[in-house]
């Protein structure tokens, strides 16, 4: 099993917008000529978060394909799993982002520090392989979820190991140097990421034909929702070396879902208002899981008593990811990308105002990946 050149990964916290999703990776091709696989994503950590199984991911992108007639290819991720979750994902997935960064040491050498994650990683490999059938699926390789980033020498190191290893790796995941928070746009020197990003595409290149992996291996982005700054840098660097990429957008879809009820009439704007009070006296509980990938400035974020003075349009512009907006407020968007969890416990409200808005909510989804994400990759 193949992935194709560009693939784009579309997260959805409550299996409700595949439709919506796939709607904006065809309005992309449409617009801008460039292809990209679906793969619809969804980790470990988010399904006992909201209480659901992987099945539902697989239900919600066949849907989504069977509703608009599309011909292509699409797979659903297994996302960041080990060996002790992967079970639940065999029958459901078909890519698996097999994430070892918990194996990677802080000192020594570099076998010191990244062989014990490689090793790791092929025994996970190998226990999918061994239950999936090892030509059923696409297997990335995940290390970002880390502190300090991987030069490209070390980069060269680890797929020389994987290689070595047997794992047939088509995405590939190192940790970069700057801040990939959830929701909001790269923090780091652009400059820098960019002499990177050049260096790991040529990496990749030699290692594809020094080591034998899969002539199609790429990068794989984590977290590349609302990493605006960056598109255009890695879209022409992909563009100039004539390769593909994977970026992974994982809780942007939330953001959206969370603006369209917003603007979609009061009741739902009282909602939505609602999920933000109750996250604001739940915030440290919510941040646990995501310590690491957001940076939410306290003194920044608007009372109760503010947020419920607001119109529809200020709450929308609050959290809508446009830095030129004097009222967007990245704290607030952050604490809303955590807050998932409130939205889950709230879901007799919830889910039917998904279902009742949905056109309006679909709108800001398709509009989201396609004109603000993509088009920054391939578009002006």
């Amino acid at each position: 099993m193949k992935i194709g050149k560009y693939s784009f990964g579309v997260g959805d916290r409550f299996a409700r917008e595949g439709v919506n999703q796939l709607r904006a990776l065809v309005e992309a091709e449409q617009k801008f000529g460039v292809h990209f696989v679906p793969v619809w994503n969804k980790s470990n950590r988010e399904h006992q978060i909201v209480g659901t199984e992987p099945m539902e991911t697989r239900r919600e992108a066949d849907a989504a394909v069977a509703a608009l007639g599309y011909q292509g290819q699409y797979f659903v991720d297994a996302d960041h799993i080990n060996l002790g979750n992967v079970d639940r994902f065999i029958e459901a997935s078909d890519f698996f982002t097999i994430d070892v960064a918990d194996y990677i040491g802080h000192t020594g050498s570099m076998e010191e520090r990244f062989l014990p994650a490689i090793r790791e990683a092929g025994r996970i490999y190998r226990h999918i392989a061994e239950k999936k059938g090892a030509d059923n699926f696409v297997t990335e390789v995940s290390m970002d979820e880390v502190d300090e980033a991987q030069t490209p020498e070390e980069l060269r190191y680890i797929l020389r190991e994987i290689a070595r290893e047997g794992i047939p790796v088509q995405t590939i995941a190192p940790k970069f140097t700057g801040r990939f928070n959830k929701g909001v746009d790269y923090r780091g020197d652009i400059a820098q990421f960019e002499r990177e990003f050049e260096q790991d595409l040529l990496v990749i290149d030699e290692a594809v034909k020094t080591c034998g992996l899969p002539d199609n291996l790429k990068l794989s982005i984590h977290s590349g929702s609302d990493k605006f700054s960056i598109y255009p840098v890695m879209g022409r660097l992909i563009r100039k070396y004539d390769k593909g990429i994977h970026i992974k957008t994982a809780g942007t879809t939330w953001l959206e879902e969370n603006i369209g009820l917003a603007v979609a009439d009061p009741d739902a704007l009282r909602l939505a208002k609602k999920i933000y009070v109750n996250a604001l006296g739940r915030m440290e509980e919510l941040a646990v899981p995501y310590a690491t990938v957001i940076d939410i400035d306290a003194a920044a974020l608007p009372s109760p008593e503010e947020v419920e003075s607001w119109d529809a349009e200020t709450y929308a512009r609050t959290l809508r990811h446009n830095p030129s907006d004097p009222l967007y407020n990245p704290s607030f968007r952050q604490l809303i990308h955590v807050s998932y969890k409130i939205a889950a416990e709230l879901g007799d409200e919830f889910y039917p105002a998904l279902e009742k808005h949905t056109d309006v909510i679909g709108r800001e989804i398709t509009e989201n990946l396609c004109d603000r994400h993509i088009r920054r990759l391939f578009g002006e």
